[in-house]
């Protein structure tokens, strides 16, 4: 990875259009950004290579996937631990980020010492989760959860200050 990286609008403009469709051919995308195919490969390739591009996934739509499965049910939790210590904060990171049912895992401050936001087939899923997460865990001194009735909103993109084209 390079350790003096620096972003021009280009890179931004690519970053961003990466962030709303990275599924695009090469070719399409260096045609939405105006360059030539062999300097869009180039600008796309550092950007991975800086590490600045974290990793392409596609985006499961859970209304749909709830049509076709029966319905997931989503909880963020705030979670207060005892002891605050770092080896104490590293432990239960850990084991959170572990859980595969734990798809956010964030340190905060101030308030409770973690936000977990979790996604799990049902209320028993839930409760296992709960047992081995929090209950097992004498450190946990308080968790509160709050389940999700609707997703009004979801975006990954962060916002880059540039207008695309």
């Amino acid at each position: 990875m390079e350790s003096h990286f620096s972003l021009d609008d280009l890179d931004l403009r690519l970053l961003g259009q990466l962030q709303t469709d990275a599924s695009l051919s090469n070719q399409a995308l260096a045609e939405r950004m105006g360059v030539s195919p062999a300097t869009c490969l180039r600008r796309v390739r550092r950007l991975l290579g800086s590490g600045l591009i974290e990793r392409q996934v596609a985006l499961v739509r859970p209304e749909r996937l709830a049509q076709l499965q029966g319905h997931g049910l989503t909880a963020i939790a705030e979670v207060s631990l005892d002891r605050q210590g770092a080896e104490h904060l590293q432990a239960f990171e850990a084991r959170a980020v572990a859980e595969g049912a734990v798809q956010q895992c964030w340190l905060v401050s101030p308030g409770p010492d973690f936000v977990l936001v979790v996604h799990v087939p049902d209320m028993p899923a839930y409760l296992q989760l709960t047992q081995r997460l929090f209950t097992q865990d004498a450190n946990v001194r308080n968790v509160r959860a709050f389940f999700a009735t609707r997703r009004a909103k979801f975006e990954p993109k962060l916002d880059l200050g540039v207008v695309q084209q």
